[in-house]
């Protein structure tokens, strides 16, 4: 951990008509980082990401990334910095083939910029390149299913694809909303090495997240929202000893069943 942080978000607030979603929520995460964000449905989660990743913007409040002030910038702006995130509910491109998925982050500046494609200028070279990096975090080489149509994969397969979206930017960060929601047992099982996998290569990491049994194996420090306001911040189990912990989770499904 360094002595800077790589993403500061201070006193963060947002409202929508009359409902205040976040009210003064400051974070800081450090390289190397896998950060947890947790809290009740309506906590305030998505909307949060949404504001550091450019999606709305804050009402008050300042974001920085590398030191440099990203406040309310364009999501691609911020992903060009190396800010990048996946989506709770997945967004790919349904009517292209998994691989073809990667193409349009495999054009972009910083990918040429950080080598995240060394093609020489040859199509063929950024399809390997895109199915490269489908192997790298699941999809098996040899079958077909990096040539099906997005379309047509199964949830667990889409989650992934998130992921190779993103790591076809080269990013520093990657925030995650939602990686294990819609997952199998086993799926689960099997996303959790790969988010180690991902941190041991360099790459910082925020998981918002119900499924708080697989966060927690993960995650160095917790940051608890509730009603839009951060209530707590920790290790797993320091976090969960807060009372207004206990009482936003009180008789929810995730403490009892997933802790």
């Amino acid at each position: 951990m360094g002595s800077e942080p790589l993403l500061s978000v201070r006193n963060v607030s947002k409202k929508f008509g009359g409902v205040l979603a976040l009210s003064g929520v400051s974070l800081d995460v450090f390289t190397g980082d896998i950060v947890g964000i947790i809290g009740p449905n309506g906590s305030g989660k998505t909307t949060l990401v949404n504001a550091i990743t450019g999606f709305i913007q804050a009402d008050t409040g300042a974001v920085h990334f590398k030191g440099k002030d990203i406040t309310n910038w364009k999501p691609h702006k911020i992903a060009a910095l190396g800010l990048t995130r996946t989506f709770q509910v997945m967004r790919p491109y349904f009517s292209l083939p998994a691989y073809k998925n990667l193409i349009v982050p495999l054009f972009s500046p910083r990918a040429r910029k950080t080598g995240g494609w060394r093609g020489g200028g040859k199509m063929g070279s950024r399809d390997t390149v895109a199915v490269d990096i489908l192997e790298e975090i699941g999809f098996e080489r040899d079958s077909y299913v990096p040539f099906k149509m997005a379309s047509s994969l199964p949830t667990g397969y889409l989650k992934r694809l998130e992921l190779a979206r993103c790591l076809a930017l080269r990013p520093e960060i990657i925030i995650c909303d939602e990686v294990f929601s819609g997952l199998s047992m086993s799926e689960m099982a099997s996303m959790v090495p790969l988010i180690e996998k991902l941190q041991m290569e360099g790459i910082t990491l925020i998981m918002v997240e119900h499924r708080l049994r697989e966060l927690f194996r993960l995650a160095g420090r917790v940051v608890v929202l509730n009603f839009g306001c951060k209530i707590a911040e920790g290790t797993s189990e320091e976090v969960m000893e807060y009372p207004e912990v206990k009482e936003a989770y009180f008789g929810s499904e995730e403490v009892y069943d997933y802790v």
